[in-house]
């Protein structure tokens, strides 16, 4: 197994680890946020990383394969949609977010799946997909380190830095909402000759 492949093994194995880091218990703050949140931060963090270095590799070296062109969308999708989860968990996301997001990648797995059955080319990420995948990350590392849930900027309760972090994780979260269903929708536009087969 070379290394690009290895990385994404590596980036699912993180996900639980992340998953389980808020049952732990840990005390402690830094900065007035709690130890575990900083910790999910860091290991959302490092499995993001892996994620354009096992790309970066597996295209300079000449090792893509077929394991890897199958399970690193899916390491993909693993971390985000957990990440969403946790955060819904945490009362800082609205649960329409990570539902429209789920749609989104069930669509296009689906349309992925049709298209190597009749042999159809895949669809190169659009603009959308490239602005979804961006805007999902820095929302999704904003919003392990804001104490406050989506929108709550709105409410005229918060002050100074906590403000200004709510408002940028609400902004993001909108703004990769809106990708993610723009890009979904730029796959189905090239689905549609598979569909009316």
């Amino acid at each position: 197994m070379n290394l690009p492949n290895k990385l994404t093994i590596f980036r699912i194995i993180l996900v639980p680890i992340m998953v389980i880091i808020p049952f732990l218990g840990i005390k402690g703050e830094f900065l007035g946020i709690p130890i575990t949140y900083w910790i999910v931060e860091a290991i959302f963090m490092i499995a993001s990383l892996t994620d354009k270095l096992d790309g970066y590799l597996a295209k300079k070296n000449n090792q893509v394969t077929t394991f890897g062109k199958f399970l690193d969308p899916l390491a993909d999708k693993i971390l985000v949609l957990a990440a969403m989860m946790m955060l819904v968990e945490m009362a800082k996301l609205p649960a329409w977010i990570p539902i429209i997001v789920l749609a989104r990648e069930f669509l296009v797995s689906g349309y992925r799946l049709i298209a190597v059955e009749k042999g159809g080319k895949v669809i190169a990420a659009s603009n959308w997909g490239k602005l979804k995948t961006v805007t999902q990350m820095i929302a999704i590392i904003l919003a392990f380190v804001d104490l406050h849930g989506f929108a709550e900027c709105f409410s005229g309760n918060l002050q100074g830095g906590a403000f200004v972090l709510n408002l940028l994780v609400t902004i993001m979260m909108i703004v990769q909402t809106i990708a993610t269903i723009f890009s979904g929708v730029d796959y189905m536009k090239g689905a549609k000759d598979l569909i009316k087969d």
